[in-house]
């Protein structure tokens, strides 16, 4: 059986330094969105999670290819794949929203719309047909 030595000097080279920086950064990930989740009183994944994610996902897998190690580039690879993703579908879906939004102020400022109830705000513009 092999066994590593682990050194304290091991924990102080560059590149342990920037893994561990790394993993700090995918870490405080759960801590943000436990945050939010707290104040908010139900669950909640925010916006910073994937950014924090795709960061510290990017690091890792920085990290395990200077290591030289395929099983956590393997792994890290996916994961931020997934983080793109999901960001590029949050603002997708914000950017259709201020569309919208803009087409009912437009419509509201040009007269062409009136206002209806709507149960998920108090009063929401419509386009009339």
């Amino acid at each position: 059986m092999i066994v590593a030595a682990i050194t304290l000097e091991s924990f102080f080279t560059p590149l342990a330094l920037f893994g561990f920086t790394a993993q700090l950064c995918f870490m405080m990930r759960f801590l943000v969105q436990w945050f939010v989740s707290e104040r908010k009183g139900r669950s909640h994944v925010p916006v910073v999670f994937w950014w924090l994610s795709l960061l510290g996902g990017g690091m890792l897998f920085t990290y395990a290819f200077l290591r030289e190690d395929p099983v956590i580039m393997a792994g890290q690879a996916l994961g931020v794949f997934i983080y793109v993703r999901n960001l590029i579908l949050i603002f997708r879906r914000r950017n259709r929203i201020n569309d919208r939004q803009q087409e009912r102020a437009a419509a509201l400022a040009a007269g062409t719309a009136t206002v209806t109830p709507d149960p998920a705000n108090e009063a929401t513009p419509t386009t009339d047909p």
